[in-house]
């Protein structure tokens, strides 16, 4: 029986391994390990390609995260506005900054946070919006920037899963005042190990960010912020400037794979709603069917491996209990609930496709037969609470 990874990131390796070991001699032979001239000419590389002035690496997506709000200005005392559907880190970068998250509901058919749920908890504490483009789609965010310069607010872009998508033709990276990127390898643009970069016009920002990422030392080595030590290796930047050239040809292959999904996938299976202005690069390829747990089990005995994004929403894991106010999130629950993500991946084979494809609706189908099938879990309109004073 054919097995089929969620990922295999050695399939997308093996043809740059000539470049990939040039970058490890570079690198020794130059000794420069942390920060130097191979993070310097990514972050060059990254910001041309993102459309943006300024790009600062550091560490990981979690620490560029935290140190982009800070940089920002957010801290204790002021409130960031972002989905209950996420990964926990858009949540902990927030209070690591010292700030309130506030979670707010998603979009039925996206799992993107939802512009109408961020204008009602917006109140005189909220500093900013922090978009996350979950799954490889951007936010819509024409109506998230109306909101966010009608209130005076930054808004901020959680770029970890959406590397070389775009909204209207703008870059990801691009489309706020700032954005963190996470390098982590199963990223569509991952290292080789850890990472994560800040995208920004602002040089104010980036400055500050690049002197937090190093114990908060500027240029005569003083340490005027009290920092962290979250740079960027040498080493990962020189694998990641090589990986950049291919991303454009990678993203093509994930559209591709899930053009077959999309087509072939039957029954009780939900699809990711893909806006026209927002063209999804497909960081994974999310599905949602009803008895999410038991077709997982059942695509596991015929060997393909599927995963969870992500089966808890933000208030109710047990480190963020309490933490939150009490705004309806029916819709990410719902999506916590049921979403199951396919294997896609460069390098992935037809028949690997087909595989998926003929045991996911096999699965779903034998569910159907059996009296299964998926009840309508569309929900009335929530009735949203006014805003906060």
């Amino acid at each position: 029986m054919l097995a089929v990874p969620f990922a295999d990131l050695a399939r997308q390796h093996e043809p740059l391994t000539e470049e990939l070991h040039a970058v490890l001699d570079r690198v020794l032979a130059s000794s420069g390990f942390v920060l130097g001239e191979e993070v310097e000419q990514f972050e060059a590389d990254f910001a041309g390609y993102c459309g943006v002035r300024q790009c600062v690496g550091i560490a990981s997506g979690t620490a560029a995260l935290t140190i982009m709000l800070q940089a920002a200005g957010i801290g204790p005392g002021d409130e960031v506005i972002l989905p209950a559907h996420t990964f926990i880190a858009s949540a902990l970068a927030v209070q690591h900054a010292g700030a309130r998250a506030v979670c707010v509901d998603v979009e039925r058919g996206s799992g993107l946070i939802d512009p109408e749920a961020v204008a009602a908890a917006i109140c005189p504490r909220t500093a900013a919006i922090l978009a996350v483009h979950l799954y490889g789609q951007a936010c819509s965010m024409e109506p998230l920037r109306a909101l966010a310069d009608h209130h005076c607010l930054l808004l901020l872009e959680d770029a970890a899963q959406a590397h070389g998508a775009t909204c209207r033709g703008d870059m990801v990276g691009s489309l706020g005042h700032a954005a963190a990127f996470s390098f982590y390898p199963s990223k569509n643009l991952g290292a080789l190990g850890d990472g994560g970069a800040i995208c920004t016009d602002d040089e104010g920002l980036a400055d500050r960010a690049r002197q937090l990422r190093d114990l908060g030392r500027d240029a005569d080595s003083a340490h005027r912020l009290r920092g962290y030590n979250e740079r960027l290796d040498g080493l990962q930047a020189g694998f990641l400037r090589t990986k950049l050239a291919h991303l454009d040809e990678w993203t093509q292959a994930r559209r591709a794979i899930a053009a077959q999904y999309r087509d072939r996938l039957r029954n009780d299976v939900e699809l990711l709603d893909e806006a026209p202005e927002s063209p999804c690069t497909y960081h994974v390829f999310p599905i949602r069917v009803g008895s999410r747990d038991r077709v997982r089990r059942a695509l596991g005995r015929q060997r393909v491996t599927a995963a969870v994004h992500y089966p808890l929403t933000l208030p109710d894991q047990p480190s963020l209990r309490n933490l939150y106010p009490s705004w309806s999130v029916d819709t990410a629950r719902d999506w916590a609930k049921r979403e199951l993500s396919l294997p896609i991946f460069p390098g992935m084979t037809d028949d690997e496709v087909h595989h998926v494809v003929s045991t996911v609706n096999r699965c779903t189908s034998q569910r159907r037969s059996q009296g299964l099938a998926v009840p309508d879990m569309r929900l009335a309109p929530l009735e949203r609470p006014g805003r906060r004073v």
